[in-house]
């Protein structure tokens, strides 16, 4: 592994995760070095615990964060309001694997939707044409199910519920993908042993993550300088508003300072605005690249919600893959549903120990213990759809409340738009009918869990007064310095983001390795 010296202007990476890890490998194909600074330690698959509980606690970021809002999480997982990773590959290590694309009108959402009270739409400063050829790009990276060739994965018995009801309730759009686990062996990775549990560390190296996959890559070209347990706390400028360095604890608490001649922050939709916000100064008194005052806000974190349903006879959804498919159907723009947007419903199953967690949480008595002793004839499905931006939906610093550094946590309020509300019942009910379509004996709701996609919270706008950052990602402001997350959503759109990170960042570090060749950062 390249080491660089703290004081050589690199380009510097914060985060590895899925935007992080496209990115720092991407430009070091290209010629780039990389410094790549992750706050977690670098898990390897053989380190991963195949139990749940144990799983989360080894993988979840679990430093201090406040919780705001009328949203459920801020009752039940207050201190919990994202289920992300803090660990080397970042939250590719936890995902599920699911990769549909944005839909075209999805990139339009003002145009398309209209104004609607309350929520701060705004169309992407590009449409899907211009990234085809970047999802193309993600998901051969990716191997992704269904797509260029790549054969689907077999059904597990959670998904041959769901199909059968599908079959019942008239939808045609439903198949075992796309989705990022290998059916055969693909780029080094082996094909799936279907051992259910993929979901949190993927000990077989089946699933894509950035920590089997791009990583690696990276390292070979001798280009990166990976240096994990480091936290960045504070992105610093020269006299001019270029960003010139970054300072990070390493994982005894001592400061150090990399000299930076780029940045890309890809800390997740929270730590992201955290570390712009602490950055601010004299130049930028209320955060790094934050002249619009947007920087934090317009969080979005996908309208979520559960369906679970027992049967007379086994199913056993743990099998196989935890995420084996997904209907398309209610993916669409049709308002005469009573809302704006769409949603997908994705199979999903969870141990015994989450969904004595999850199921109902804070509840207790026979009917909840039923549900409990049903798990081997149970089937589930998750429904993941478009929440509506909100500028009042933000992460702000608290300030009454630090972390184990001494700095401000981030605090992340949401309340749910009344979009949102309809479009969760709306999916709860479609749901319940396709399990009960299929002999369902009994049906259940889960309310939603602990954010898994975090997004929005440095979006992209064609006029810098309405967002952070412009089409490439690149700070308004700050002209060296990009966002390479999710933060940069416009719109959260109904699909899983992962897939649009990874085109995203691979869009990024095309027109960063071009910058840098022409002098324009």
């Amino acid at each position: 592994m390249r080491t660089i010296d703290k004081d050589d202007a690199a380009v510097v990476v914060v985060g590895s995760g899925a935007g992080g890890g496209t990115i720092a490998y991407e430009l070091t194909k290209a010629g780039v070095p990389v410094v790549l600074l992750e706050a977690g330690p670098h898990l390897t698959n053989e380190d991963y615990v195949n139990d749940e509980w144990a799983a989360f606690n080894q993988m979840a970021w679990l430093d201090p964060r406040t919780t705001t809002g009328t949203w459920r999480i801020a009752r039940d997982f207050p201190n919990l309001p994202a289920w992300i990773v803090k660990a080397v590959g970042g939250t590719t290590t936890h995902w599920s694997g699911a990769t549909p694309r944005f839909h075209a009108h999805e990139f339009k959402t003002r145009s398309m939707y209209g104004r609607i009270d309350g929520a701060s739409l705004l169309d992407w400063p590009f449409g899907l044409e211009d990234l085809a050829p970047y999802y193309d790009a993600a998901e051969i990276k990716i191997g992704t199910t269904h797509r260029h060739g790549r054969p689907p994965l077999p059904a597990n018995n959670n998904y041959k519920v769901f199909a059968a009801g599908a079959e019942k309730v008239g939808y045609t759009f439903y198949a075992t993908g796309p989705y990022g686990t290998n059916a055969e062996p693909y780029d080094g990775r082996p094909a799936s042993i279907q051992d259910g549990f993929n979901f949190q560390g993927d000990k077989s190296r089946a699933k894509w993550s950035i920590l089997v996959s791009e990583l690696p890559k990276a390292l070979k070209t001798d280009l990166l300088d990976l240096r994990p347990q480091s936290q960045a706390v504070q992105i610093t400028h020269d006299d001019k508003g270029r960003v010139d360095a970054v300072l990070y604890l390493d994982k005894d608490g001592n400061l150090h300072r990399q000299a930076a001649r780029v940045v890309c922050l890809a800390g997740n939709a929270i730590e992201t605005p955290r570390l712009l916000l602490m950055s601010a100064s004299p130049l930028f008194p209320d955060g790094l690249a934050n002249s619009s005052g947007m920087v934090g806000k317009n969080y979005m974190r996908h309208t979520t919600g559960s369906v679970y349903a027992a049967y007379d006879k086994p199913v056993r959804m743990w099998r196989g893959e935890t995420m084996a498919g997904l209907i398309a159907d209610e993916s669409r723009h049709d308002p005469d549903r009573g809302f704006a947007g769409g949603y997908y419903m994705e199979t999903l199953s969870l141990g015994p120990a989450f969904m004595a967690s999850f199921a109902d949480p804070g509840t207790w008595g026979p009917g909840f213990t039923a549900r409990l002793d049903a798990l081997e004839r149970t089937a589930g499905l998750w429904i993941v759809g478009e929440d509506m931006p909100q500028e009042s939906n933000r992460v702000t610093l608290n300030t009454t409340v630090t972390d184990q550094h001494g700095l401000p946590v981030p605090n992340v309020h949401f309340d749910d738009h009344p979009n949102d509300v309809a479009m969760r019942e709306h999916g709860y009910r479609q749901a319940e009918e396709l399990y009960r379509a299929v002999g369902a004996v009994d049906v259940w709701r889960t309310p939603p869990y602990p954010s898994t996609h975090n997004m929005g919270t440095a979006r992209m706008s064609q006029h810098p007064a309405d967002g952070v950052v412009d089409a490439f990602g690149r700070a308004h402001d700050v002209p060296n310095l990009f966002v390479s997350d999710g933060s940069v959503f416009t719109t959260g759109a109904a699909a899983n983001p992962t897939l649009t990170i990874v085109a995203l960042a691979t869009r990024q570090a095309e027109h960063i390795v071009d910058q840098l060749k022409t002098g324009g950062v």
